[in-house]
């Protein structure tokens, strides 16, 4: 079936000025992108780029945008959408709103901070601009606010529902000291919360900049045309796939406090004409642990997949909406009832994308490929030995994508929706008490196949500290990333406390304050991605080359990919000879 699209109003401005807007609307973002890496004082957000910043029209949907991280324009534009609901119209100029409530505002996790700030020509509110960034520490139980055990988000952090930070130009004292009060990084956070506020302002102006050179009817213009123009984009390729239903699942290996039982993530996908329908009401039930998440999440993933299937310059806005209808079950892990817990979010919205990926793929079989490593930060906390000063080693590693149906998968990168960067090693080891004994791609650790999937990094550390607590948000340590068309799976994750040692000791997935003392190593062995077709049908040079590069070891080429050993060792020896 094909619905009749929205009429379209009568359009002013040209399709040159169109452009220019556009690109300058993207060009703005992507301003405020870079000014708040360089401005940040935490290392999650100077160096792993765990932030976004956007334009959003007066009813919150997404106007501006550049490469963030993938689930952050959908749950920005909801969370900017609380703050209309909360404030109507005491809304003015120079107003700065904060936000971290995944219930009340739809924030991907209580640890993200969004900062929302609104836009005024002439006494009308035209746009709405600003961001959302991770925060080192919020408070809570856990040092770095990600309690792997947490049953409720009172166990996570401090919950901060839309309020109003910045009054009319007037900074609000009274917020900013219960913000202080409330975390082991105060000046870390407020540094961050403060750049956040800057880059929004900077969007304002620039705003303005294009009213006085275009005019605000112009302006307002392209916000219309712009969430058009990806409905129109979608809706034709969707009326190019064929009609049809078809399903996917993936699964997460443990909430954190079931420690046996893999949660399930269903995604039924019904194809007609140029629309398309998700139902998540297959997925698990809620549970106790932290990787429950709200609907704002899953549509967020669920929008991603869709347009990552179209074209991955296509803009996620509010264009999406129109061709895209989600139905979700209440008490589900995907649609969870208040007080579940949610801080470990990342693990469910990866399950529901690629879920996602899986059910299109079957609509769209040129674009399959094998399941990913998957995403997950590693937090160190604790004290200085130097000062007793606080620190909060956060990072977010990358693993590894898997294989696609025209070629191998990535190595030792954020996958999917996590467009984090892994922190340098010289940035780890010069502010905080710990040094990086190995990084490096793990030898045989994509799946085999035709196509291979990419090589999962490990990195250990080695402690400088005795007052060190470790806090891991990982996974695929029970289950891998699967292969598709006959590939074989990535290797698990594993990580490890004194690996090579008689202390060495395996950990879960999923773990949060455990004790380190100087001398201690703690290890992490990403997953790796999955592989694509019939390992027998990849060439031998593409062979030759992964055992050259070391990617692949000379057992496995003999052994997973059968070449001849007397073909490959001579190969090797020709190589060695030049």
């Amino acid at each position: 079936m094909t619905t009749t699209r929205a009429a379209r109003p009568t359009y002013q401005v040209d399709p040159v000025t169109y452009q220019v807007i556009l690109s300058r609307l993207d060009g703005i973002v992507q301003e405020m992108q870079y000014c708040i890496y360089r401005t940040g004082y935490s290392t999650i957000i100077r160096e792993t780029h765990d932030a976004s910043c956007l334009l959003m029209d007066a009813h919150g949907d997404i106007v501006g945008q550049f490469a963030v991280a993938s689930l952050h324009p959908g749950t920005l534009a909801e969370v900017t959408r609380s703050i209309i609901r909360t404030f109507g119209d005491d809304i003015h100029p120079g107003d700065a709103f904060i936000t971290n409530h995944p219930y009340m505002a739809g924030t991907p996790h209580s640890i993200d901070m969004a900062v929302i700030t609104p836009f005024f020509h002439n006494g009308r509110l035209v746009a709405f601009s600003g961001g959302l960034a991770h925060k080192s520490d919020l408070g809570g139980p856990v040092r770095g606010s990600g309690n792997a055990q947490a049953r409720e988000p009172f166990q996570e952090c401090t919950l901060y529902p839309p309020v109003r930070l910045v009054k009319s130009s007037v900074w609000q004292g009274d917020i900013e000291r219960i913000l202080r009060a409330n975390s082991r990084t105060p000046d870390l956070i407020m540094g961050d919360i403060r750049g956040q506020i800057g880059v929004a302002r900077l969007g304002e102006e620039r705003l303005a900049e294009t009213i006085a050179k275009h005019g605000v009817d112009a302006l307002l213009e392209v916000f219309e045309r712009v969430k058009y123009n990806v409905e129109d984009t979608l809706r034709a390729a969707i009326a190019s796939w064929p009609d049809g239903t078809t399903e996917g699942e993936s699964f997460v290996d443990t909430d954190g406090i079931d420690l046996v039982n893999p949660v399930r993530y269903h995604v039924k996908v019904t194809k007609t004409g140029d629309r398309i329908h998700f139902d998540m009401s297959g997925s698990a039930n809620q549970v106790q642990g932290p990787i429950n998440i709200q609907p704002t999440q899953a549509r967020a993933a669920l929008y991603y997949s869709l347009v990552a299937f179209v074209d991955q310059q296509t803009p996620i806005n509010g264009g999406v909406r129109e061709v895209v209808e989600t139905t979700f079950r209440p008490g589900s892990v995907v649609c969870a009832n208040w007080p579940a817990a949610s801080g470990m979010y990342m693990a469910s919205c990866m399950a529901v994308a690629e879920a996602a990926l899986q059910a299109l793929a079957q609509l769209v079989p040129e674009k399959r490929h094998a399941n990913n490593g998957g995403a997950g930060g590693n937090v160190f906390a604790g004290t200085r030995p130097e000062d007793g000063s606080s620190f909060i080693q956060y990072e977010l590693i990358g693993s590894a994508l898997g294989a696609n149906a025209h070629g191998d998968g990535a190595s030792g990168l954020s996958v999917l929706l996590n467009n984090a960067h892994t922190a340098p090693i010289e940035i780890i080891e010069s502010e905080y008490p710990s040094r990086v004994r190995r990084f490096e791609l793990i030898q045989d650790s994509g799946g085999a196949g035709k196509f291979r999937g990419g090589l999962a990094p490990r990195r250990h550390y080695d402690i400088l500290t005795d007052d060190a607590h470790w806090t891991l948000r990982g996974g695929r340590h029970r289950l891998p990333a699967f292969g598709v068309d006959g590939g074989a799976p990535g290797s698990l994750g594993r990580c490890i406390r004194n690996p090579g040692t008689p202390d060495e000791t395996l950990l879960p997935s999923r773990f949060s304050n455990i004790h380190l003392k100087v001398g201690d190593i703690a290890a992490i062995e990403k997953p790796g991605g999955g592989g694509l077709g019939d390992v027998r049908e990849r060439p031998f040079e593409r062979v030759l080359d992964d055992v050259i590069d070391g990617y692949v070891s000379r057992a496995a080429a003999i052994d997973i990919y059968g070449v001849d050993a007397h073909r490959l060792d001579a190969a090797l020896a020709a190589w060695n000879d030049v």
